[in-house]
């Protein structure tokens, strides 16, 4: 039998931790149901500890003893779809039934709320959240495709600008804050324009699906401008793109779950939609799109 994974559930708590979004779940499909997956993903946007990730530490508050504990910084704003392809690889290889995917978004607190920061354009946009998803073996809402790509010529170019200026690990006064200059931001909103659209269209043509067709767009949301190029790109009007921008602002890495979860909570996806998650992270360095049949919630 054809090995077919599936999202089961998610839940999501903006503004809050991984662990209040998880207890979300444990209510749904009990204690056993966690304490049992095999596939542990994480990304936190700002770690407390530079050197590694926080997925061991998640996985001993939940009681987990997983096969697979990977954290996954490289992702950004559409790290969702990368664990997904991930996860896909993983279970369809046999490494397990189930996983887990825990993102949270938590620099708008730690970073854009400097004191100097917080004066900054840039510092207006951010929203702090969490979301996790359970991942299955399972036919129920099926994973139909997947497109990642990798962007190296783009990778280092949103970088830290303190002032004055210092390495991260340095000791010195100046706030953290991200260098955008006028002309790199003209250059990653060109980017971000393309690449969306182009890795949604390639899992379009991949399961045979004219984009109109799509019955959701959940992308991440860094602004307006962009959405409306998006859905506009893929032939959709604004009501089957999902916008949660005023609510929650830019929610990086944990837009896409928590957007997706908003739909779910809202009746604005039903059983049999399909799904398209797309984004693009940091400065263009990486771009990945998922098409998922929603199947309902157990």
């Amino acid at each position: 039998m054809r090995r077919r994974f599936a999202i089961t559930s998610t839940r999501t708590r903006p503004p809050s931790t991984w662990w209040s979004a998880t207890r979300g779940l444990i209510e749904r499909h009990g204690e056993e149901a966690i304490e049992a997956v095999d596939v542990l993903i994480t990304h936190t946007q700002a770690p407390d500890v530079p050197f590694y990730g926080t997925g061991g530490g998640i996985a001993h508050r939940l009681g987990m003893r997983p096969s697979w504990v990977l954290d996954l910084h490289n992702g950004g704003c559409a790290v969702f779809v990368l664990a997904l392809n991930v996860v896909r690889q993983l279970l369809a290889s046999g490494a397990g039934r189930t996983a887990v995917i825990a993102i949270a978004q938590n620099s708008a607190g730690q970073v854009f709320d400097q004191p100097g920061v917080r004066r900054k354009a840039q510092a207006a946009v951010p929203g702090d959240g969490a979301a996790v998803g359970l991942v299955t073996l399972s036919d129920r809402s099926p994973v139909l495709g997947i497109e990642c790509r990798t962007y190296g010529e783009y990778a280092g170019e949103m970088t830290l600008a303190p002032d004055p200026p210092r390495k991260w690990w340095q000791p010195g006064t100046g706030e953290l804050c991200i260098a955008f200059t006028e002309s790199k931001i003209t250059k990653v909103l060109a980017r971000g324009n393309r690449q969306v659209p182009e890795v949604a269209l390639a899992v379009c043509d991949w399961i045979g699906l004219p984009s109109k067709d799509i019955d959701l767009l959940v992308t991440n949301q860094l602004n307006r401008v962009f959405m409306r190029n998006w859905r506009e790109a893929l032939e959709l009007p604004a009501e089957r793109h999902l916008d949660t921008f005023d609510a929650c602002g830019n929610l990086f890495g944990a837009g896409i779950p928590v957007n997706l979860d908003r739909a779910i909570l809202t009746g604005r996806v039903v059983t049999g939609d399909t799904v398209m998650m797309a984004g693009f992270a940091h400065a263009g360095d990486f771009a990945g799109a998922a098409a998922v049949r929603w199947g309902g919630r157990p």
